[in-house]
């Protein structure tokens, strides 16, 4: 009798959320062999000479600048902001999901460098070298993170389809940004930035997942 009743309140979103997390940290985890082999090596040599060969002063300035607004602490910064502004206006739950998405985020992003311990590359443009270990990017993983985070909420309410598309566009656009500004500046691996999408992808389908199935527990309005 309780078959039913179970099996009906689990909705198409809700299982291809799990899917969707299920298939991401498959994939994570067969890149994160490849790489402890050092199979991933050729593509990144490869990558690596490529977007260098197609650097300017120009460009570099731009990186410069997208690699500081997606760094940990500028991102943890505007999720503190989102969450306070989201708390006093009225969506209780938003904030708190922001909040587990960008902690559990960075908790995940730390746990995983400190286990793969992967040492860095050799930085281009006399840029500053990061003390932490380069498996996976953080800036990659936490900016990707909380701009999916943000594209969920902002396009939530827009009823236009070219409107929700705009928007995950730019923000999807932004995190792939900053995920190249790290390549460009030859601080991380093009490995590592496809590892930090495919650990922030499990983690935001995961939290968004649960998310969706909290808000059928008691809707309530705003939230």
């Amino acid at each position: 009798m309780n078959r039913p009743t179970l099996l009906s309140r689990l909705s198409t979103p809700l299982v291809a959320g799990l899917v969707g997390a299920i298939i991401f940290l498959v994939l994570f985890g067969l890149l994160a062999d490849e790489m402890r082999e050092g199979d991933t090596r050729k593509f990144d040599d490869a990558v690596r000479l490529f977007v260098h060969a197609h650097s300017s002063p120009e460009l570099t300035s731009v990186m410069r600048f997208l690699s500081l607004i997606g760094s940990p602490l500028v991102v943890t910064v505007m999720a503190l902001a989102a969450c306070v502004v989201l708390w006093f206006v009225g969506h209780p739950r938003r904030a708190i999901l922001i909040a587990i998405t960008a902690a559990g985020g960075s908790l995940l992003m730390w746990a995983l460098k400190i286990g793969f311990h992967r040492h860095r590359p050799e930085p281009f443009f006399d840029t500053r070298l990061p003390s932490s270990y380069s498996f996976p990017s953080g800036h990659a993983m936490l900016s990707f993170c909380l701009c999916l985070s943000a594209a969920a909420l902002f396009s939530t309410s827009r009823k236009n389809i070219w409107a929700r598309v705009a928007i995950w566009a730019f923000w999807v656009g932004l995190s792939v940004s900053i995920g190249y500004s790290r390549i460009y500046l030859g601080v991380h691996y093009p490995s590592d930035v496809v590892a930090g999408y495919l650990g922030a992808l499990v983690w935001s389908l995961t939290v968004g997942t649960a998310y969706q199935r909290w808000r059928k527990v008691q809707p309530q309005p705003g939230q």
